[in-house]
């Protein structure tokens, strides 16, 4: 039998963390508390500016994760990416509701219209900025310049994330709560001109018996997550413009209104 004192170095409780040697440095199982406390507060900010207080925590941070946050491309499914999906359509349905009980005497057209103005990226991008949301993305190994472009295209898309986590977390009754903080205000404005640049553009040159413009792409540029399109649209016997956007629409809806700028036409409204 072994009549040696134990070890006392190997006799704390399983667990915890022994404590350091003297000039160490803070405990793994400490750091591992602050971490989590951390992680906690910052949560539970997010829930204070979205509004409601999640009952699992784990969608939450689902709906701020981006896919290159992912430490496997197979997993895309821990990104914001499904949350998306739902969120989109979630939104789609209370805003129509919305609009059907608003607005008793808008026919089909109207609503329809009111609606797509409503639910778009760019407006979705501008509730998750009136929240704060931009810097709670998270992204993976990015460069500075790239990973704050990144953030900036993918707000419309965490909102929408936002939403679809709302929705399986609290059901529809939260989720219409969030919609109607964020949204009623923004309904309840005129409703603003629908026309986008390309229309108005072609409807000016089929006024002047030119033919329907045409849009090429000039260059394509940034990487594959975050890239950059450069388009210019054609009209016979005037001079070419060019636009620059996130997608080929984005960016021929630039060229579109650089040219009906510099051409002097009216009735033009870029709506993003």
């Amino acid at each position: 039998m072994n009549d040696e004192s134990p070890d006392l170095r190997t006799s704390a409780p399983s667990g915890e963390a022994s404590s350091p040697p003297e000039g160490g440095g803070e405990p793994v199982a400490a750091k591992k508390k602050r971490s989590k406390a951390g992680a906690k507060a910052a949560a539970a900010a997010i829930e204070a500016r979205i509004g409601h207080k999640f009952a699992d925590p784990a969608l939450l941070t689902t709906a701020f994760t981006h896919v290159s946050a992912l430490k496997s491309a197979r997993k895309r499914g821990d990104s914001y990416q499904r949350l998306e999906f739902l969120g989109d359509h979630v939104l789609g349905l209370i805003v129509s509701d919305m609009l059907y009980r608003a607005f008793p005497n808008a026919d089909e057209g109207e609503l329809s219209k009111r609606l797509a103005d409503l639910v778009r990226k760019e407006s979705c991008a501008d509730v998750a900025k009136s929240l704060g949301l931009l810097d709670d993305i998270k992204l993976g190994a990015v460069g500075a310049g790239a990973g704050a472009r990144l953030r900036k295209s993918v707000l419309g898309d965490i909102c929408e994330a936002v939403i679809g986590a709302v929705f399986l977390d609290g059901g529809y009754a939260a989720a219409a709560q969030f919609v109607e903080r964020n949204w009623t205000e923004r309904m309840r404005k005129p409703r603003r001109p629908l026309r986008d640049p390309k229309t108005v553009l072609q409807e000016w040159a089929q006024g002047k018996g030119l033919p329907t413009p045409v849009y090429r792409e000039v260059e394509r540029s940034g990487p594959h997550h975050d890239p950059q399109f450069r388009v210019a649209v054609d009209l016979p016997g005037l001079a070419p413009a060019e636009g620059v956007g996130g997608s080929k629409r984005a960016a021929e809806k630039v060229a579109a209104s650089v040219m009906i700028a510099r051409e002097g036409v009216g009735g033009s409204h870029n709506d993003g």
